[in-house]
């Protein structure tokens, strides 16, 4: 039998389809995501949490003269389903395949790109006030998840958004969830109206049963009038009330016909913005994932491997929770990323000293500023495309004045599928310009327990970059040692060429040297492990002896490790040497699997050979 879904190539096609057929296509989606995304990797939860949001959403409004703001985009899957991409569902997050989040170069359907939270209300706010600066009038619609709406930007936009009075729809996705349970003070708001969407639809067929008794309206009338101030108590929804919305909800987010109803009356109420209160079940209709939305927010590839290496992150973790078993002074601060960052084991441990901040990256590093200013260590434990968002507080109120912050930098350099929103191409570049901090990436796991031992003792600001995935396998040393900072390592000697190598790109560096060395070119190798402050001391030693050196790092070359070496030959008035720098040239990272972006930008072994023998043209 032909599924529903295979029908459905834009929102015109959904429309056509009866509301008793609407079930049947929200189940047929569901298993198309849950078989897709179970096989290429992706993110499963929250798109099965949004199938019927987005089915009323698409038969409500007119995609793509109506804007349809996804926020945080990883929950479009659905979206792009029934917009014209369902044939090429299968290349999701696949090299040269459809983005895991909305991209406006994909589909007209996606007005606004996003892959980091917070963003919707105030594009949705710039879209509208330009609609109306240009008599049009097209809708526009920002639907974001309750872990997003804590982000400090959507509380500004907010604020902006009820101050203008444009119109506006804004559709909380309500679900407790970010990735992990959202935290704060307005997730507990939003909790109390979660509980109590129940005592509304209680309250509805209690009016049914007393205005059937004689007198029954007035009796109805007087309660409601007593119960007013009680309500104001327990229904906490005077809040986006007060900001200048209208709100509508909570709606339950699984019953479309409930959903077309309310999302018809924002699109249709034109005085003031609205707030659309919508409560879903992370991992709806999948058993597993229902249970375990955590674990199911996003799912990796099915892979017959059975790697057992840790990764980057649990070394990270198991670390921190050995000093802070040592320090009672050491804190660690993630937004939002508990289990990203493994944290969640120092915190089964120590759970007054971890603080998951939520979906607020300028907040989580000022917040370690405070701590750091009161004799605490506090760890940040944020992703490295993250971190951007945090970059004037970096600055301002970190390494101005000079506090001793670590920045435990994961998924520094290429990610791999979340592409071109998530790769951490940029840190070393933006991080090497701050004076105070010291930045530095380690060649392996074991280097970087030390390195964040040697942070812990530094009492400076000092960052650790490090990349997505399983370590090399190394062995881990039991005792923990400083590294003197500023301090680089030649991990194999040669006289023909030197290749100064910089965190993940040690290792392949090393491979290429053997490699050369069956070409008759004999390579030294360094361990960099600072991009700030550079070995002065061993790179001028080896450009004096060595005419030939070549840089190689997981980073923009624009003003990354390689720039900073070529600055110290100029400013040194070394000459007579040839020097290459091996990087990610001045363009956005795709998506794609992490071996084939490596080859693409040359930072694979044979990547790195093939362009240390374009120094040596006479073979």
């Amino acid at each position: 039998m032909p599924r529903l879904l295979d029908r459905v190539d834009s929102p015109a096609d959904l429309k056509g389809l009866a509301k008793q057929e609407l079930e049947q296509l929200a189940a047929e989606i569901r298993q198309e995501l849950v078989t897709t995304v179970t096989a290429s990797g992706g993110h499963l939860a929250s798109n099965l949490g949004v199938v019927e949001l987005t089915i009323a959403l698409h038969r409500v409004f007119d995609s793509p003269r109506d804007k349809i703001i996804w926020d945080v985009g990883h929950q479009s899957y659905v979206h792009k389903l029934l917009t014209g991409r369902r044939q090429r569902f299968a290349s999701i997050r696949q090299y040269g395949g459809l983005s895991g989040y909305t991209s406006r170069s994909e589909s007209e359907h996606d007005p606004f790109g996003a892959g980091h939270a917070s963003t919707s209300i105030s594009a949705a706010l710039g879209m509208a006030i330009a609609r109306d600066l240009s008599d049009d009038d097209y809708h526009v619609i920002a639907v974001i998840g309750d872990g997003a709406i804590t982000g400090g930007m959507a509380l500004e936009a907010l604020n902006q958004a009820g101050h203008l009075g444009s119109r506006i729809c804004v559709v909380l996705n309500d679900n407790g969830m970010s990735i992990s349970p959202t935290v704060g003070a307005l997730a507990k708001l939003l909790s109390k109206v979660r509980f109590d969407y129940r005592y509304r639809w209680a309250e509805e067929g209690s009016k049914r049963v007393i205005v059937a008794l004689p007198g029954g309206n007035r009796l109805w009338q007087a309660s409601q009038r007593v119960k007013s101030g009680f309500k104001g108590l327990i229904m906490p929804t005077v809040l986006w009330e007060e900001l200048g919305f209208t709100y509508i909800g909570p709606i339950d987010g699984h019953n479309i016909g409930e959903l077309e109803i309310a999302l018809t009356q924002a699109r249709d109420y034109r005085l003031k913005p609205t707030f659309v209160h919508v409560i879903t079940t992370k991992g709806k209709g999948y058993l597993p994932a229902e249970g375990d939305a955590v674990y199911f927010h996003g799912v990796s590839a099915k892979s017959v491997s059975t790697e057992t290496i840790p990764s980057y992150s649990e070394v990270f973790a198991q670390t921190v929770l050995r000093l802070a078993r040592e320090n009672p002074r050491l804190v660690a601060i993630t937004p939002a990323m508990p289990e990203g960052n493994c944290l969640s084991i120092v915190e089964v441990e120590f759970p007054q000293r971890v603080f998951d901040v939520g979906i607020c990256e300028q907040h989580a590093v000022t917040f370690a500023a405070g701590l750091a200013t009161q004799g605490f260590i506090p760890i940040v434990a944020i992703y490295s495309t993250f971190l951007q968002r945090a970059f004037d507080q970096l600055i301002h109120d970190v390494c101005l004045q000079d506090l001793p912050v670590i920045f435990a930098i994961d998924r520094g350099g290429i990610v791999g599928d979340d592409g071109k929103t998530h790769q951490g191409a940029f840190d070393i570049s933006y991080l090497i310009l701050i004076p105070n901090l010291i930045v530095s990436a380690p060649k392996d796991e074991n280097e970087l327990q030390h390195l964040l031992y040697t942070a812990v003792k530094s009492k400076h600001p000092m960052a650790i970059r490090y990349p997505r995935g399983s370590g090399l396998g190394v062995e881990l040393d039991p005792e923990l040692h400083e590294i003197p900072i500023g301090k680089g390592e030649i991990v194999r000697y040669g006289e023909n060429v030197a290749i100064l190598a910089i965190g993940t790109t040690v290792a392949p560096a090393l491979e290429a040297a053997q490699e050369l060395a069956s070409n008759g070119i004999e390579a030294t190798v360094v361990n960099a492990r600072f991009a700030k402050p550079l070995d002065t001391e061993l790179i001028l030693d080896l450009a004096s002896r060595i005419k030939r050196l070549v840089t190689v790092e997981e980073n923009a070359l624009s003003g990354g490790f390689g720039n900073s070496v070529v600055e110290l030959l100029q400013k040194s008035g070394v000459s007579d040497i040839r020097v290459k720098s091996i990087g990610i040239p001045d363009e956005f990272v795709e998506q794609g699997a992490q071996a084939i972006l490596r080859s693409k930008y040359g930072l694979d072994a044979k990547g790195i050979t093939k362009q240390v023998l374009e120094l040596f043209p006479s073979l």
